[in-house]
């Protein structure tokens, strides 16, 4: 009479899956639960400390190449490469935003993204090392002819990530941010941090040549 009544024999799981059944009696279509998952905090945390553990081994893995095969100027790109990340995680932390795995993916394609661009950089400083130009010559001409091939290069995938980060949502949004973020530090310190480290070995250290690879 009071509008209550008691159902026995249920446990606490099937009883209120059967309450979230009589409160949408008017479907026709029956509900069952077809499967149950629970997911707390510590597997988020696991998969951001994967996501920054493959973000240090790409790291290494592109420092050792650099360092073999272009020698001291590998060692200008391992520094650029760290301040890069540096930069990004900086920008990241300013603006409170949060690291998730996309955002770790945005990062881990901006490893190889600024590696390529001091490739660019280094083999063009060859080219004009080839044809006889001093240390100071080879390093103008070889960022002077660089410099559009890099901008060139990031300028796409900077308009394309600006646009996902406008109409994308969720995890697209957040691998957008991250992208655009990646793309002006890389441009940054490909061209202005390598310069400076270039520059200072030449006219503070007094470095007639350059160390940039086999012969």
């Amino acid at each position: 009479a009071g509008g209550h009544v008691a159902i026995t024999g249920f446990g606490i799981q099937e009883a209120q899956n059967l309450r979230k059944v009589l409160q949408t009696a008017w479907l026709d279509v029956p509900l069952s639960v077809e499967s149950q998952q629970i997911i707390g905090a510590s597997l988020g945390d696991k998969a951001i400390r994967q996501g920054i553990m493959s973000i240090g081994v790409g790291l290494a893995a592109i420092m050792i190449f650099m360092i073999f095969w272009y020698h001291g100027a590998g060692i200008n790109a391992c520094v650029a490469q760290v301040l890069n990340l540096y930069i990004m995680f900086s920008i990241l932390s300013a603006f409170n935003l949060t690291i998730t795995l996309p955002t770790v993916a945005g990062m881990i394609l901006t490893i190889g993204m600024a590696v390529d661009a001091n490739v660019i950089i280094f083999e063009r400083i060859k080219e004009e090392r080839v044809l006889g130009k001093d240390r100071a010559a080879s390093l103008n001409a070889g960022f002077g002819n660089a410099f559009w091939a890099i901008m060139d290069s990031n300028i796409t995938p900077f308009i394309a990530a600006l646009f996902m980060s406008q109409l994308g949502s969720g995890a697209v949004q957040g691998f957008a941010v991250s992208l655009a973020i990646g793309v002006v530090s890389t441009v940054f310190t490909a061209l202005i941090v390598s310069r400076l480290l270039f520059d200072f070995n030449t006219e503070v250290v007094g470095k007639k040549k350059i160390s940039i690879g086999w012969g």
